[in-house]
């Protein structure tokens, strides 16, 4: 964790995190990593001699879309259906892969979509999508705007990854598991994260009101299903179902996702307030300027004193914060104790992932992997 002017506690997980764990688990991320990057690329190159041959100018898209993948990101979710798919006793290479790619361009459509509404300019030190093709519009002299034609263009990359990745996730049904069962959870995990979306999107609305403000559960709510489900347990769950592993088996896993992925997202909150723009890859803060109501904003106003309470709800209803008030508002999520209680949620999913996991029939190599996922976390800056 990047270290704070008032505390240097990092998530532990019951414990410090275990190094030889983490490195193991990062060097099978790595392995990982160049192995589905391979296969995206030779995907998208077979979709863009496609398209080329049938609409040149449509190749556009699907560059773009191969340029968004190529960037980097961490490939989590994809490496969690590998990973779980293996653990369960999964043998076919190819539907594992498919299935995992699925998922990863699953990713790459809601971050396209994600970007185009937070009005981004950068992901993963790259410029977005909605900005590459505004600034081809003004390079052009096109007429109209060129905020509209980029805007414009973005949706349909998401819209056509989006499509790419139910198409891989068919290609991914034909193994050893149910099917209709791995269909229905990939379903599940492309429209819960919209309907999370859309929560997080109106929780904020209630601080300029007279309406209570969101609760615990609503936040809990919104956070597994904008990320938590959609990151960590559906991906896992995938693997397993893929794998046909037994229900007691996917219900354990689940509750190991659902513990880990919780603390994924609060970390993502951590990192977008407090995180270093060049590990994190985008701008931090964001979450800030854009006045977002994480569970660091819902702790930090139920500690906070009165004065410190009304600036820093006036100041997220204002949005558009220059630096000095950014600064002001993390001194308060400091020493209210928001800070504080959000790195203790982190703490007591990763000690609740751990004692899920150890009613999980997985070989030690295979444990070892969500072990090391778990210190991996417990020591993550990005």
């Amino acid at each position: 964790m990047p270290t704070l002017p008032t505390t240097d506690a990092a998530p532990s997980g019951s414990g410090a995190p275990d190094a030889t764990a983490e490195a193991s688990f990062r060097e099978a991320m790595d392995a990982f990593r160049l192995r589905v990057d391979g296969a995206l690329a030779r995907w998208i190159d077979t979709r863009r001699a496609e398209a080329e041959a049938e609409a040149p100018q449509s190749a556009e898209l699907t560059a773009e879309i191969g340029r968004l993948v190529a960037v980097g990101g961490k490939r989590l979710r994809p490496a969690l259906v590998d990973a779980a798919y293996r653990a369960c006793g999964g043998r076919s290479e190819e539907a594992g892969l498919a299935l995992a790619m699925a998922t990863e361009l699953l990713h790459t459509y809601l971050l396209i979509h994600d970007d185009i509404m937070d009005h981004a300019p950068v992901r993963r030190g790259e410029p977005t999508a909605h900005v590459v093709f505004a600034g081809r519009h003004r390079d052009n002299g096109w007429p109209g705007s060129a905020e509209d034609y980029g805007r414009s263009v973005a949706i349909l990359l998401g819209d056509l990854a989006h499509t790419w990745a139910v198409e891989l996730s068919r290609a991914g049904r034909a193994a050893e598991g149910d099917p209709e069962a791995v269909a229905a959870c990939f379903d599940a995990m492309s429209s819960e994260v919209i309907g999370g979306q859309f929560i997080e999107m109106s929780l904020p609305f209630r601080l300029g009101t007279s309406e209570p403000l969101p609760s615990e559960d609503e936040l809990l709510r919104a956070l597994r299903l904008k990320s938590g489900r959609y990151s960590v347990e559906r991906p896992l769950e995938l693997g397993a179902l893929l794998a046909g592993a037994p229900a007691q088996t996917v219900e354990r896993l689940k509750r190991y996702g659902e513990a880990v992925g919780d603390a994924f997202q609060l970390q993502d909150d951590f990192l977008g307030t407090f995180g270093e723009e060049a590990a994190v890859g985008k701008p931090v803060a964001s979450d800030l300027e854009e006045g977002k109501y994480t569970f660091l904003v819902h702790h930090t106003l139920a500690g906070a004193a009165p004065d410190e309470r009304r600036w820093l709800q006036d100041a997220l209803v204002r949005g558009g914060l220059g630096a000095e008030e950014i600064e002001r508002a993390r001194r308060i999520i400091r020493t209210s104790g928001g800070l504080d209680a959000v790195l203790a949620m982190i703490d007591s999913r990763l000690a609740r992932g751990r004692e899920a996991l150890a009613g999980l029939p997985f070989s030690a190599e295979h444990r070892a992997f969500f072990l090391g996922l778990i210190d991996y976390l417990a020591g993550r800056d990005r």
